[in-house]
């Protein structure tokens, strides 16, 4: 049976780039949502991570974290060695809680958008919470692919409520059927555990040529 993950969460109702803005502006007040990180057992950073760099590590290479938030994959990576992380957010407020020193680089972006980044330029990429409900389609995997270097690494979870229904399972495939990408894993992986939800759990080889 499938499990009903739309109402999880109040964010997951949200549809609209303003609202779910709106949302985290109210979210970060007083660090409430570090707080429901907490609370929820929210571990989808330290899973994430723990794959990577099994697989990444070279600790030198220019990483993205893509939808980085209050930096808490970032904070991960730190402690995992990497230091040259450059870090992706579309919400300011949420940039504002990130500790110092995390990231050498932070910029407000919207990866809906076409990304200002030239071609072959970061080693690896890391999007962990940003592929849900109201948030980044699939179409942002083509992006991260050509930004990507040859042999690079994107690690990435997708919501499971939304894997399927934003066809991010056929965007995979596509990208591994046109030889873009060699998956190396992929599955089912905890995500927010007090709340029952999981995630997909991605990485991913860039092989284009």
């Amino acid at each position: 049976m499938n499990k009903n993950i739309d109402n999880k969460l109040p964010i997951y109702k949200l549809t609209s780039k303003k609202k779910v803005l709106e949302y985290y502006k109210k979210w970060t007040k007083k660090s409430l949502y570090n707080q429901d990180m907490i609370d929820w057992k929210y571990i989808a950073p330290n899973e994430s991570v723990y794959l990577f760099k099994k697989y990444v590590l070279d600790k030198k290479i220019k990483i993205l974290d893509a939808g980085c938030g209050t930096g808490l994959v970032g904070l991960e990576l730190k402690k995992a060695g990497f230091q040259n992380i450059t870090g992706f957010d579309f919400s300011k407020n949420m940039l504002n809680l990130i500790p110092p020193k995390t990231y050498k680089k932070l910029k407000i972006f919207d990866l809906n958008n076409s990304i200002d980044v030239k071609d072959n330029f970061f080693g690896a990429i890391l999007c962990v919470g940003t592929f849900t409900y109201g948030h980044v389609k699939s179409n942002a995997l083509d992006e991260f692919v050509r930004i990507t270097k040859k042999f690079g690494y994107i690690c990435f979870t997708v919501n499971e409520g939304i894997y399927k229904k934003n066809k991010f399972d056929k965007k995979i495939l596509e990208l591994k059927n046109k030889n873009f990408l060699k998956i190396i894993s992929n599955k089912k992986s905890s995500y927010i555990i007090n709340k029952n939800v999981k995630s997909w759990l991605c990485l991913v080889q860039v092989i284009k040529d």
